[in-house]
């Protein structure tokens, strides 16, 4: 075992001084070689295994940060972590958790991952959690969200899809930081049954050609359409749950939306594919386009990622603002939230004329409920922190009309949901610019 151990460190330049190690090799049993690095070991990734329990001595790892433990066979989420000082990260994606002890989770805890397992229910104590700023709970089993997680006032990303909730709590709507909320394929969230009328084609009208790109949800490819003689893209979906929920609700969502000119078109949806993947057929964007951001890091947790040297003039800004905005007023119009707002799911041009796309994290509501101003102002905050991202890397020579774009966009990121404006608003402050 040890001999494996090493292999998998080869990224380290003084096996003395271990900080990351990588294994994925069947193991049954916690390898204990690994105690080794315990007073070293930031990052431990024992994904894809058989791995069914951790020993009771596992707080020795005391800078452990981060753990992965996707893809293997935890039917109860080990205790034992919150033994670990500094542990800060921990996933436990497509397990088969069904039950959570009380205080088990690391009090430095700020990223949770807990996707695809079977918790019915969640510990009163993640309440205790008060750094938890990015949470992965869909696909479970959960009917309810403890009324503790109100404490969790730095969460800024939520999923929670494909579970069982009836209804969404008002301390979750108030909570100060919430911006990234997905709740699609519970019973709570709201059916729309008239979809826009779309045309279906057959998996043989298409010429599949090279990968555009790989979401959560599903893959994306550049096509031939055969019998309209064009290039088109397509999304096949993965067909089983993902973070954001189950890729039905997505397809469901995006033939919602209808048209809009910072929106994707949407073209057909697919039928007949020999695997019976759902898909659908989108106008090929141009070359010229490309993605705004990257996704969050490690370190970053919930906010994108630029380019250091990553610059936007004025008039560019303006436009790439306006473009966001407008689809998301669209999309609130039609009792749509986004739920995954961000720059890394934005297409660009260099004149700032933007595309909003990934609707993995979509969520239908009802705009006659109570909730509903709630609902839309977590993606107006979510578009606050985009405004963030573009305004800090903005050159500029009116001081007088960036003070007043600045505004908006601190009204966008109040922490009193109560006092965000909604788009349209937004739009018109923009404009008079």
């Amino acid at each position: 075992m040890k001999s494996n151990i090493i292999k998998n460190c080869v990224q380290n330049n003084s096996l003395s001084e271990v900080k990351h190690i990588e294994i994925a090799e069947g193991l049954t049993e916690f390898p204990r070689e690994l105690f080794e690095w315990c007073d070293t070991l930031e990052i431990l990734d024992l994904s894809n295994n058989k791995l069914s329990a951790l020993p009771a001595d596992f707080g020795k790892f005391k800078k452990l940060k981060i753990v992965f433990f996707a893809n293997n066979e935890f039917r109860e989420f080990p205790k034992v972590l919150a033994d670990c000082p500094e542990l800060s990260m921990v996933g436990f994606k497509s397990n088969k958790i069904a039950f959570i002890p009380e205080n088990a989770f690391p009090k430095k805890l700020r990223w949770l991952i807990l996707t695809d397992n079977k918790i019915a229910c969640l510990p009163n104590s993640i309440g205790k959690c008060v750094q938890l700023q990015k949470c992965a709970l869909a696909g479970n089993q959960l009917m309810h969200l403890p009324s503790e997680m109100a404490n969790c006032r730095n969460l800024e990303l939520l999923r929670i899809s494909a579970n069982q909730l009836q209804e969404l709590p008002q301390w979750l709507i108030e909570l100060p930081r919430l911006s990234w909320l997905a709740f699609s394929g519970n019973p709570c969230s709201s059916k729309v049954m008239d979809y826009p009328e779309i045309e279906f084609i057959s998996w043989e009208e298409l010429e599949l050609q090279e990968q555009l790109g790989e979401g959560a949800s599903g893959f994306i490819y550049k096509a031939f359409w055969k019998t309209r003689q064009k290039s088109v893209a397509i999304k096949l979906f993965k067909g089983k749950v993902t973070s954001d929920g189950y890729p039905s609700d997505e397809l469901a969502t995006c033939l919602a939306t209808g048209n809009h000119p910072n929106l994707v078109p949407l073209l057909a949806q697919i039928q007949k594919h020999p695997e019976n993947k759902q898909g659908f057929v989108m106008e090929l964007i141009a070359p010229e386009f490309t993605n705004l951001g990257n996704p969050p890091s490690l370190e970053t947790c919930s906010r994108d990622v630029f380019a250091s040297d990553q610059k936007f003039e004025w008039l560019e800004a303006i436009e790439l603002i306006t473009s966001i905005a407008s689809a998301a007023k669209h999309l609130h119009n039609k009792g749509i939230l986004h739920g995954d707002l961000y720059a890394h799911n934005t297409l660009y041009r260099i004149d700032g004329y933007g595309y909003l796309g990934d609707f993995g994290a979509a969520s239908f509501y009802d705009k006659n409920s109570s909730f509903s101003k709630g609902i839309e102002r977590l993606d107006v905050r979510a578009f606050g922190c985009f405004m963030e991202d573009i305004l800090t890397r903005t050159t500029y020579s009116d001081e007088n009309k960036f003070q007043k774009i600045s505004s908006i966009m601190n009204s966008c990121l109040d922490e009193d949901y109560k006092k965000r404006p909604d788009f349209k608003d937004v739009l018109e402050v923009i404009q008079n610019l």
